[in-house]
């Protein structure tokens, strides 16, 4: 993985697209927790759809 998409431009955008992917989708849907989500290197070049898809598998893991 190039360094080049570790920079903090590239980490303030896989930061907003969690987000984002948080508050309109999973959010609802979960009991009131807090959660830490650790992202890993592939995460950087992922599409929007990819990560959503891996967030919403996990929420729905999480909750059973």
């Amino acid at each position: 993985m190039a360094k080049a998409q570790e920079t903090g431009v590239g980490r303030n955008r896989l930061r907003r697209r969690v987000k984002e992917v948080w508050r309109r989708e999973l959010q609802q849907q979960l009991p009131a927790w807090d959660v830490v989500v650790r992202t890993n290197r592939k995460a950087y070049v992922a599409s929007f759809e990819e990560l959503r898809g891996d967030l919403t598998a996990w929420c729905k893991a999480a909750v059973g």
